[in-house]
């Protein structure tokens, strides 16, 4: 039965075969980071980390990442990118999470509950990057605004998604694929859109 299975999906079992070629180096990735190895993590395909060294980066068991193409039928189009860009920013996530390309930033902080799904492509980031006006743009082109994002538990964000600064995703809430979310969304809704709209409870 097993055998059949892998011959019915043969890409699955390419897919596998590349994780564990890929275990070592890793494994390494995470370690010169300072980021603790968790409990049953499934790496398909080495992550970009840049990570501050003062700065907190920790993931929950479980963890599941793809960043090579044939890792997911919906092609990320480039490898995970985890990144912590000062001395204060923290990036807590929690059990059980799955991500498919797509990018975590956090300048500020990014906390993210169990059980949390992010589709292909999806950008989660606390940060504006850059001021607004064009003066402080040539003053000070590295500071923009930020403010912390929350994803509680139970949260799927749909493909292509863009969470935006001082966002809150309720528990169980819903981001539909290409939606630009930039205001909290209450617990059990599904939203839509660009700037993203409540579409229905769930």
């Amino acid at each position: 039965m097993g055998s059949e299975k892998i011959w019915d999906t043969p890409w699955k079992a390419q897919n596998e075969i590349r994780r564990r070629i890929s275990y070592p180096r890793v494994r390494l990735i995470f370690a010169w980071h300072g980021i603790s190895w968790g409990r049953g993590w499934r790496i398909y395909g080495s992550p970009i980390i840049q990570k501050h060294r003062c700065s907190r980066m920790n993931f929950g068991p479980g963890l599941q990442l793809r960043s090579f193409v044939r890792s997911n039928p919906l092609g990320p189009n480039h490898p995970v990118l985890l990144a912590t860009w000062k001395k204060e920013s923290s990036l807590e996530v929690g059990a059980n999470f799955a991500m498919t390309g797509g990018a975590l930033v956090a300048s500020s902080r990014i906390l993210i509950g169990n059980n949390v799904t992010v589709g292909a492509n999806s950008v989660i980031i606390d940060t504006d990057f850059h001021p607004i006006g064009p003066e402080d743009r040539r003053l000070n082109p590295a500071e923009g605004k930020e403010a912390d994002v929350i994803i509680e538990d139970d949260v799927f964000i749909g493909m292509n998604c863009l969470i935006l600064k001082g966002v809150t995703m309720g528990r169980g809430s819903l981001a539909g694929a290409g939606s630009v979310v930039t205001s909290n969304v209450p617990s059990g809704v599904i939203v839509a859109g660009n700037p993203a709209q409540p579409v229905r409870e769930l």
